[in-house]
C-alpha cells in the first residue's frame, strides 16, 4: 500500500477501543502491515500458510482477519471506502440501486456435495456466485450458493446483505408479472 493509500485507509479504520477509553490493549502488530498482508493473500489466492516473512507470522495475519471479520470491521471499512469513492465520483455515499449477476464456478472435488449443485442453463456442476453492485461497479453483496440456486431464489436473500433500498415486487425478483 502506498503512503497516499494508506492515507485514506487509516482515516477510515474504525478507532480501537483503548484509545476511546473501552478498555483494551495495544495491538501488537501494525495495522498497515496486516492489511498489507492481507491484501497480499486475496491477490495472490495464496492459503494463510504461505504468507512471506516480510509479513508478521501467518497465524497473527489470521487472528487479526478473523477479529476484524468476525467484529463487523472489515465491512465497515469496506463501506466506509466505498462511500469515499462514491463521494470523489459526485455521487452520494450510500447507493439507491444495485445491479445482480450471478456466475457458475465449477467445485473441486473436495467441495461437500451439500453446498454444490448443477447449474442446468450453463451445464456447470458445482456453486454459484451471486454479486451485487451499484451503479458505479463497487461491490454491495456477495453471496454463494449451490449452482443449482436459481438467480431469482437468490435475489431473494440478496437485500439482506446490501445497504441499498429494494424493491419486493415480483417483476424484480424474477417471478411471474
Amino acid at each position: 500500500m502506498t503512503d497516499e493509500e494508506w492515507a485514506v485507509v487509516r482515516s477510515s479504520l474504525p478507532v480501537p477501543g483503548w484509545l476511546e477509553g473501552r478498555g483494551g490493549q495495544p495491538e501488537g502488530y501494525c495495522h498497515r502491515q496486516m492489511l498489507d498482508a492481507v491484501r497480499y493473500l486475496v491477490a495472490g489466492g495464496i492459503s494463510w500458510r504461505a504468507v512471506p516473512v516480510d509479513f508478521p507470522a501467518w497465524d497473527r495475519v489470521y487472528a487479526f482477519y478473523r477479529r476484524w471479520r468476525d467484529q463487523g470491521l472489515i465491512k465497515e471499512l469496506h463501506d466506509r471506502l466505498r462511500g469515499r469513492v462514491r463521494e470523489a465520483a459526485g455521487r452520494d455515499p450510500e447507493p439507491t440501486a444495485g445491479i445482480i449477476d450471478s456466475q457458475s464456478v465449477r467445485a473441486a472435488a473436495s467441495v461437500p456435495r451439500a453446498t454444490s449443485g448443477y447449474d442446468g442453463g450453463k451445464k456447470v456442476p458445482g456453486r454459484k456466485r451471486h454479486i451485487v453492485v451499484d451503479s458505479l461497479g463497487l461491490l454491495l453483496a456477495v453471496v454463494v450458493t449451490a449452482a443449482s440456486v436459481t438467480d431469482r431464489d437468490a435475489a431473494r436473500t440478496l437485500p439482506a446483505a446490501t445497504p441499498v433500498a429494494w424493491s419486493t415486487s415480483p417483476r424484480m425478483l424474477g417471478g411471474s408479472r
